[in-house]
């Protein structure tokens, strides 16, 4: 019996310390995963906290020395190395979870501690979350007169367009001081205005007040919004300072599409208009592409033939060479008004050696219904061949500076 209980004894020391082995080894081994990194399928460099930092420096040192931006390393944390990543194109690499049971370590971490053994895995470029500056209160065209910044929204159910007046800046008063107002039209109805508040003393005014227009839907892409800049002097006398014209025909207006919009001041043509109206519009060449290029902007002062209805007023833009028809094309049709915005853009294709002989004729014509369509009037642009006085000018001045838009007003004829 004493040697039974004797080797009994022998076999269940032996198979506890067995035990406690196995138990010390799994120990072990999980304490030696916790603290291992598994190779990556596609290994990356790896790198050691001081080669980070002296990465970092090196890259600091590039940017002093080059225009690029400064790349910031991409740091996979020693917590998730022991995960499986798959490699894509472009040296992308997505994660994929190897253990779902598996927690990654908690407690706190030093910052060297936890850049030790990281895997750099790409760059971030900083520049790419930066916001973009906006320049539009620093950066001002030359002979500036000012700048006006409003917004616009659109109510379908009440159909009233909102209009908020913002501010201006960088106004050119014809004296020291400036107390400036606004005057707000919705085009063509010229008679009635709605009118801001007079800032005293200040050349960029700050307004922040909102205007209501009723106008319905299907007759809104007709109109156009006139903002005219004052200035009210001692002797209560308004100086116009300058205007802006905005079409909202090239507008989505909707109530979730609040559009902030910004303008530079134009010099109203203060002249009276000439017999049968004026036209305005931009001319630009580009001698590269062989291009020819018309805004057509603006009409005034036009003499609408009241005797029958007026459908609608629109320009043709007509290309000529040596007196021959080469092409042309048309703006929209307005509804009958003596003083239609159009801001529309047709190109045509010259070649440079063909401007001494080609010609641009602008006409301005009246459609009715069950009638033909009649001519308002006309103005011809060209060389010395075909123009004089201030079209030929206007030729001239845009083969003079290439891809640049001429602006001007011109005095329409009824020749046909």
């Amino acid at each position: 019996e004493q040697a039974v209980a004797v080797a009994g004894g022998i076999i269940g020391g032996i198979l506890l310390f067995v035990l406690l082995g196995i138990t010390a080894y799994l120990l072990w081994k999980k304490f030696c995963h916790l603290f291992s990194y598994e190779k990556l399928i596609n290994p990356v460099k790896t790198t050691n906290a001081n080669a980070i930092f002296q990465d970092q420096a090196n890259s600091e040192i590039q940017q002093k020395s080059t225009s690029r931006s400064r790349s910031v390393p991409f740091i996979i944390p020693p917590t998730l190395h022991g995960r499986d990543w798959i490699h894509l194109t472009n040296e992308e690499q997505v994660q994929e979870d190897r253990d779902p049971f598996m927690t990654p370590q908690s407690g706190p971490r030093s910052s060297f501690h936890s850049l030790a053994g990281a895997y750099v895995v790409g760059t971030i470029n900083p520049d790419l979350y930066k916001f973009p500056e906006d320049k539009s209160e620093t950066d001002f065209p030359d002979g500036s007169i000012g700048r006006l910044w409003f917004s616009i929204e659109y109510e379908q159910e009440s159909e009233r367009l909102l209009v908020s007046l913002i501010k201006v800046r960088k106004l050119q008063p014809p004296a020291d001081s400036c107390s400036p107002f606004v005057k707000i039209y919705l085009l063509p109805d010229e008679r009635s205005y709605l009118q801001s508040k007079t800032k005293r003393k200040t050349l960029n005014p700050q307004f922040d007040e909102n205007f209501v227009f009723q106008v319905s839907s299907k007759m809104l892409l007709q109109r156009t919004l006139k903002f005219l800049v004052y200035h009210v002097d001692k002797q209560k006398k308004h100086h116009l300072l300058g205007q802006v014209i905005f079409p909202l025909k090239n507008e989505a207006l909707t109530e979730d599409n609040k559009l902030v919009i910004w303008r530079d001041l134009e010099k109203e043509n203060l002249e009276p208009p000439s017999e049968h109206g004026d036209i305005q519009f931009s001319l630009s060449y580009n001698d590269y592409l062989g291009r020819l290029t018309v805004v057509v902007l603006r009409a005034r002062g036009l003499k609408l033939q009241e005797e029958s209805p007026a459908v609608g007023v629109y320009v043709k833009v007509s290309l000529m060479n040596h007196n021959k028809f080469i092409k042309s094309k048309k703006t929209a049709a307005l509804l009958g008004t003596p003083n239609p915005v159009y801001n529309e853009t047709f190109s045509f294709k010259a070649d440079q050696t063909e401007l001494d002989t080609a010609s641009l004729s602008l006409s301005v014509l009246q459609s009715n219904k069950g009638e033909k369509t009649l001519l308002l009037g006309r103005v011809v642009v060209g060389p010395f061949m075909y123009t004089r006085g201030k079209e030929l000018e206007h030729w001239n001045e845009m083969i003079s500076k290439p891809k640049e838009l001429v602006k001007r007003w011109h005095a329409l004829c009824h020749s046909p």
